[in-house]
């Protein structure tokens, strides 16, 4: 897709979450949340579904799990304007409760067309259940901080996944904080990987071969580094040197080695 175009499916995708009425939580919700960021961005997170103040603005990661975000994102020289930020369910569940299977099911095709419009390098999954739609199966305990690549069936095509704790969560646990800087250091080093990687199957002549961030005229994150990671906000006793590269979650599929 041209930049153009991405622009205009994702509008139209928006334009149809909020008009959805295909399951139960179209009927408590004040407004529904499509996602919103840079159209030319390689890195979508997902989180799992909009809280009360998401729900009243219509706009993703706006309360104080969104305010983790935006520092968590700033820890590596990023700001939320540069990536995409969605969910898995679009609407409020009641009561802020986990998102049942049929609803996550009903949203499933919203987020497949954003991923498809998007072509993203890195899909940074926020919180279990955004993690089980990339690793079904897995825990994340177990994974947080770890990669595999993305089954195509999701929307993201030849784009790789990274596990993270739902902010929510991590505003709870001041352990699971820590691990989320320490966790989101490691992104501009999966995103340089997955750039390489998409761009020696483009070499190939594979899948990736149609033009894809980084290879066409959709810009970079980072034209041509990766920023370095910042040191994290002191009150969250983040360390501020590099952390270690993790082992990739194992995958039929794919080994991924990080640099």
């Amino acid at each position: 897709m041209t930049p153009d175009e991405r622009r205009a499916a994702l509008e139209q995708i928006a334009s149809e979450v909020r008009a959805c009425t295909a399951c139960r939580l179209a009927e408590g919700r004040t407004r529904a949340v499509p996602g919103e960021g840079d159209p030319d961005t390689e890195v979508v997170f997902v989180g799992e579904g909009p809280g009360f103040n998401e729900d009243r603005e219509g706009r993703p990661f706006v309360g104080r799990a969104g305010g983790l975000l935006v520092r968590l994102l700033g820890s590596i020289g990023w700001q939320r304007e540069d990536v995409f930020i969605t969910n898995v369910v679009k609407c409020r569940p009641p009561d802020n409760r986990d998102p049942q299977p049929d609803e996550i099911a009903a949203c499933a095709p919203f987020l497949r067309r954003q991923l498809e419009a998007l072509d993203p390098s890195v899909v940074v999954t926020l919180g279990r259940y955004s993690m089980g739609t990339f690793m079904p199966g897995a825990r994340i305990g177990q994974v947080h901080g770890t990669t595999v690549l993305a089954d195509p069936a999701t929307g993201a095509r030849d784009a790789v996944a990274f596990a993270m704790y739902h902010p929510a969560a991590a505003l709870r646990t001041p352990a699971l904080e820590l691990e989320s800087f320490e966790d989101i250091a490691r992104v501009p080093a999966v995103l340089v990987q997955s750039r390489d990687r998409r761009g020696a199957t483009v070499e190939a002549g594979g899948p990736a071969s149609e033009t894809t961030h980084g290879q066409g005229s959709a810009p970079a994150i980072a034209p041509s580094h990766v920023p370095a990671p910042a040191a994290p906000p002191a009150k969250a006793s983040a360390p501020a040197q590099p952390v270690e590269s993790p082992a990739p979650v194992a995958d039929d599929a794919s080994q991924l080695t990080l640099f």
